[in-house]
């Protein structure tokens, strides 16, 4: 992929990410052929859209845009409240931080393995999955370091807690969002011819 191009998709995929972070994701629960009668029904995911902007940025971008967009994105919200609670320096000491370490690397391994092999559903879908492992073994990581520290901020949460508040419970809804990504990135490849 050309430079102008990375350069395009790490913007569209910082905005995304940014957009992303306040959009909470649900699930329609209801058939479509029901809607007319009943409306859309919808239940909430428990996680917004975050993750899924940082892997179709990486999906549709490459790795280097990918990466390049989430760079962006820490480096403004150290300055900037686009984090989910908030931004600032600050932020490096609260416990979901390395999550967003990880979108990093995680945007790199998605969009390196995306453009692999042609693009398929299940290629797609499989360097998503590791995307998201990637980002979530940089966000345990960080909890184990900084629980190592005892920053006041860890220091009130047992470790086995926090792994399963940012871990364990998001990871079902998480692989629903990846889902979501999954359709749309292959839809858009198709569309777009690469």
């Amino acid at each position: 992929m050309s430079a102008p191009n990375e350069i395009l998709w790490a913007i569209i995929g910082l905005l995304l990410t940014i957009g992303g972070t306040f959009l909470e994701a649900f699930f329609v629960s209801n058939p479509p052929w029901d809607w007319s009668t009943q409306g859309v029904q919808t239940i909430s995911l428990g996680v917004t859209y975050q993750i899924g902007a940082v892997l179709l940025a990486a999906c549709l971008g490459g790795r280097n845009a990918g990466a390049l967009s989430q760079i962006a994105y820490v480096v403004i919200g150290l300055n900037l409240p686009v984090f989910t609670q908030g931004g600032g320096i600050g932020y490096i000491k609260e416990p979901s931080f390395g999550y967003i370490l990880g979108f990093i690397a995680g945007a790199w391994v998605c969009g390196f393995l995306a453009f692999r092999v042609q693009p398929r559903v299940e290629t797609l879908a499989f360097s998503c999955l590791c995307g998201l492992l990637t980002i979530h073994a940089y966000g345990v990581g960080y909890l184990m370091i900084f629980h190592g520290i005892n920053w006041s901020v860890l220091g009130a949460e047992p470790l086995m807690e926090a792994i399963m508040k940012y871990t364990i419970s998001p990871l079902p809804s998480q692989l629903v969002v990846i889902c979501s990504v999954t359709v749309v990135a292959f839809a858009l490849r198709q569309l777009m011819f690469y």
